[in-house]
């Protein structure tokens, strides 16, 4: 079934995101998902996980409502269509996989290099638009089912966020998470002062 997401809707995710792409609308897709399998976000405590950076994470944040700021949605950089979604008062959860089959009509279709190398003629440039935009409108038709394979999660989902405290980097002298400090050398550093001295890294 085509996405039952209201058009008015859709027109504010696009709009949030900057463009309409076919990632945006795989992100759409999973957010109904979710929605579909849990319950309204505004009626549920939900929360998100991503294991890509792609241009459907804004999707997902503007229709579910878990921001990475909040706390309620994660970032596993997997390099996987992938995307799970909790209930923390039910405890129920699910996680959806962009099918192959579906993801293999993108990448057939999509640049083969020449785009992003700035090499690509101006009829290269208009077929992989022309392209993309059918590939968006693809994703938006697929019915769920057949879009993405869904499994049901019987892990607890994510601890909600927490504050912590911060120290002071002994190396540059700026503030940092305590959860994020690295010990050398006797001294407190941050991520990147611990880099410029550790050789392993």
């Amino acid at each position: 079934m085509p996405c039952e997401i209201s058009t008015e809707l859709i027109e504010k995710t696009i709009a949030f995101h900057g463009h309409s792409c076919p990632g945006l609308a795989i992100g759409i897709r999973a957010a109904e998902l979710a929605m579909r399998e849990l319950g309204n976000p505004d009626d549920i405590e939900m929360v998100a996980v991503s294991e890509t950076d792609m241009c459907g994470v804004d999707a997902i944040q503007f229709l579910t409502g878990c921001t990475y700021g909040k706390g309620n949605f994660l970032h596993h950089d997997f390099g996987k269509m992938a995307f799970s979604f909790y209930d923390r008062k039910s405890g129920k959860g699910i996680r959806m996989v962009l099918r192959s089959d579906a993801r293999r009509s993108a990448d057939e279709e999509n640049d083969s290099g020449n785009i992003s190398s700035g090499l690509a003629l101006k009829t290269e440039k208009e077929r992989v638009a022309e392209m993309r935009s059918m590939m968006k409108d693809r994703f938006m038709a697929f019915a769920l089912d057949d879009m993405f394979h869904i499994q049901t999660l019987v892990k607890n989902p994510p601890r909600p966020a927490q504050i912590l405290g911060s120290l002071v980097c002994e190396q540059c002298g700026e503030t940092v998470m305590e959860s994020r400090t690295r010990r050398f050398g006797g001294k407190t550093l941050c991520i990147p002062c611990f880099g410029k001295v550790e050789q392993k890294i």
